[in-house]
């Protein structure tokens, strides 16, 4: 696609589209598979198909697609660049960091579910439940006290966090900087501000931490066991905050909400984690078992397009099929239209977690990064998130949907409902 504008190349086109993901769905229905646009003077390649992405992923790599979008965002050089070798420790510190941080915190994460869950049973059945506010709580609680520790048991720290996240999340989560932020003095101070004020909580906890042995090991705690410098650990534990909290709260939001759509799969899942848990309690071990529940929030990261866009850069120069990929391309994963693609999905527009019994469906999940040895760790970390607290609701829970509200989807790096979304519980007898 040649640029509509000399200094800004398509932005203008990409914001009239709404998102980024909604104007690579226009493009690739128009010019096919492999497209081109500039984001700015910079040339853009998108691929949107899976056979092409086959070509294209090598799982060898050591960058987190997601979170290379993120870092260009936040304009934080390491690790895009620079030691193989380093990159890849420092990859494996990250995902360590969040094994580790799960493990030690199972109890911290099922006492917020189990919070969740007493809050709803005491709400009369009509009551409507703001499902993305009440996830969005709950997916903050996890996050900070999972990865940096006590300090954040206190709502009054949670609060102060979620109004700087708000804050960075309302400019990078997008996907893309059209320019408007350098336009605007006061959004440009609200950002600056709530990131640098974000940075100072993170440096603060880094120091608490340093060197002290703590009875819960968090993940920060993991980064500063590495030989990493302050700079890194900073931008890590940033990426994984701002990251964990908005694809935990938004997957947490989609399943429950899908959930409600269906009866169906709400009884298959009760029956499930009636089958696997029992009256006992809920174990690390038995969270394993649960293999339905892994289905529904694959099928919840599919049908709700939960991250339609990740990135790569070219490092040499490369092909896909005939195309020429020149050395410093950003490669784009249009994984939003990937997902919906009929050639790859039977029935694509259908919530339907039953597909995910079919080996080569996991098999194309893996291969985009959504599975597997290849997901990304934030969300591997809502995924568990994810699966405590529904095995946590479904148990004393009937979820029902409200009647007459139509979902209107928000499309950025992580896709939420346009609105609040709305649902009513009632006990189960």
């Amino acid at each position: 696609m040649t640029p509509t504008d000399e200094k800004d190349g398509n932005l203008p086109d990409i914001v009239n589209s709404g998102s980024l993901h909604e104007f690579l769905v226009n493009l690739h229905e128009k010019y096919g598979p492999v497209v081109s646009f500039w984001f700015g003077r910079r040339l853009v390649v998108s691929v949107g198909s899976i056979d092409l992405l086959k070509q294209h992923i090598n799982p060898n790599r050591t960058s987190d697609p997601f979170e290379m979008m993120l870092k260009s965002l936040l304009r934080y050089q390491s690790g895009l660049c620079g030691d193989a070798g380093e990159s890849h420790l420092r990859k494996k510190l990250y995902e360590n960091g969040v094994t580790k941080s799960l493990q030690s915190n199972f109890a911290v994460i099922q006492k917020l579910s189990e919070e969740l869950l007493a809050k709803w049973l005491s709400f009369p059945e009509s009551q409507h439940v703001p499902l993305c506010q009440h996830m969005l709580g709950f997916a903050m609680k996890s996050v900070t006290q999972t990865a940096m520790g006590s300090s954040f048991e206190d709502d009054r720290e949670v609060i102060r966090f979620r109004r700087n996240h708000d804050a960075i999340w309302a400019e990078i989560g997008r996907g893309f900087l059209d320019g408007s932020l350098d336009k605007s003095m006061t959004r440009k101070k609200r950002y600056e501000d709530a990131l640098m004020e974000m940075e100072s909580v993170l440096k603060k906890v880094t120091k608490e931490r340093r060197g002290r042995n703590f009875n819960r090991h968090v993940f920060i705690d993991s980064l500063l066991q590495g030989s990493l410098s302050d700079k890194q650990i900073l931008e890590d534990t940033m990426i994984f905050s701002l990251a964990g909290c908005v694809i935990t709260a938004k997957l947490c939001t989609w399943a429950v909400y899908f959930l409600t759509t269906s009866e169906e799969v709400q009884q298959n899942l009760y029956k499930e984690v009636d089958r696997v848990l029992g009256k006992g309690p809920l174990t690390h071990e038995k969270i394993e078992q649960l293999r339905y529940c892994r289905q529904v929030l694959c099928e919840t990261v599919r049908t709700a397009k939960l991250t339609p866009i990740a990135a790569r850069l070219q490092e040499l120069e490369g092909r896909i099929d005939q195309h020429i990929i020149p050395k410093e391309t950003l490669v784009l994963y249009a994984l939003g239209v990937v997902l919906q693609d009929s050639s790859a999905w039977a029935s694509p527009y259908k919530f339907d977690p039953d597909r995910f019994n079919d080996e080569s469906a996991m098999k194309n999940f893996s291969l985009l990064g959504f599975s597997g040895s290849q997901e990304c760790p934030e969300l591997r970390f809502a995924y568990m998130v994810a699966t405590v607290l529904l095995s946590v609701l479904v148990r004393k829970l009937y979820l029902h949907p409200v009647k007459g509200q139509v979902m209107e989807t928000k499309y950025e790096l992580v896709t939420s409902p346009k609105e609040e979304a709305w649902i009513t519980v009632s006990k189960r007898s």
